[in-house]
C-alpha cells in the first residue's frame, strides 16, 4: 500500500508541476520562437540532471530514522502549504488556479519584452523557459528524491514521476495548447493531502515513534488528514457565504 502511495504521489505531484512549466514553455514558444524554448527545456534538464545525480547517492548515507525526520518535516512544510491553499480555493476565499489567464499572461509579457539575440537564440525566451521548467522541476527531483530515499525504492518514485512527464509533454506537443482541462485544483488538494500524510508519519516514525499496524499505519494518517480538510472546507465555505451575503 505505501508503494501505491509512494507512486501515486509521485505521479500527481509531477504531473501538477509539468503542467505549469508546459504553460510557461508554450508561451516562450509561441511568441519568442521554438528554438530558444526548447533549448531552454534541453538546458534546464540537464541542469536538473545534475542535481539529481549530486543529491541521489548522498541521501542514501544518512541513516534512515534521521533522513525521515528530516524529510518528513519538509515535507510538512510542502504539503501544509499546498492544502492550505487547496483549502482556501475550494471554500471560495481563493480563486481558483485559471491555466488559460496564466497562458495569457505570460503570452503578454513575453510578446511584450525586448529582443535580444545571443548565440543565435532569443534570450528571453531562452530563460522563461529554462527558468520554467527548472524551478518547477526542482520541486519534482525533490518529491522524487525525498519519497523514494525514506522507502528505500528511488526508482519507483521516479517512474510515476516519469510516466507524468511524459503524459504531460505528450498531451501538450498534441494539443499545442495550455492543459486547461486537466483538473488542477483537484490534483493539488490530493498531493497536499500525501505530501502532509507523508510528512506526519515520516517525522513522527523518525523521531521513535512506533506506527500501530507498522506502514499500514498510513491509511489511518491518511483518512486523518482528509476528514480534517474537509472539514475545513465546510467550515470556511460557509464562513465565505456568510461574508458575502453580508
Amino acid at each position: 500500500m505505501s508503494a501505491v502511495l509512494l507512486v501515486l504521489s509521485s505521479f500527481l505531484a509531477s504531473a501538477v508541476e509539468m503542467v505549469e512549466a508546459l504553460t510557461i514553455v508554450l508561451a516562450a514558444g509561441l511568441t519568442r520562437g521554438w528554438r530558444s524554448a526548447l533549448v531552454g527545456v534541453a538546458a534546464a534538464t540537464l541542469a536538473l540532471a545534475v542535481v539529481v545525480a549530486a543529491l541521489g547517492p548522498a541521501l542514501t548515507l544518512v541513516p534512515l530514522n534521521d533522513l525521515r525526520l528530516v524529510v518528513g518535516a519538509l515535507l510538512l512544510v510542502f504539503g501544509l502549504q499546498w492544502l492550505r491553499k487547496a483549502i482556501l480555493r475550494a471554500s471560495g476565499f481563493k480563486a481558483l488556479h485559471d491555466e488559460n489567464a496564466i497562458f495569457a499572461r505570460e503570452l503578454r509579457e513575453a510578446g511584450g519584452a525586448a529582443h535580444d539575440e545571443r548565440a543565435g537564440m532569443d534570450w528571453y525566451g531562452f530563460t522563461l523557459s529554462f527558468k520554467g521548467v527548472f524551478l518547477e522541476g526542482l520541486e519534482v527531483a525533490f518529491i522524487v528524491l525525498t519519497f523514494g530515499s525514506t522507502q528505500g525504492s528511488i526508482p519507483l518514485a521516479a517512474a510515476g514521476a516519469a510516466v507524468a512527464i511524459a503524459l504531460v509533454a505528450l498531451v501538450g506537443v498534441l494539443a499545442r495548447a495550455p492543459l486547461a482541462r486537466v483538473p488542477e485544483n483537484t490534483m493539488k488538494f490530493t498531493v497536499g493531502v500525501m505530501l502532509t500524510t507523508f510528512g506526519i508519519f515520516w517525522s513522527a516514525e523518525g523521531a521513535g515513534a512506533d506506527w500501530p499496524g507498522g506502514d499500514a499505519a498510513i491509511l489511518g494518517v491518511l483518512a486523518f488528514v482528509v476528514a480534517w480538510s474537509a472539514l475545513l472546507v465546510i467550515v470556511l465555505r460557509n464562513r465565505h457565504l456568510r461574508l458575502a451575503a453580508a
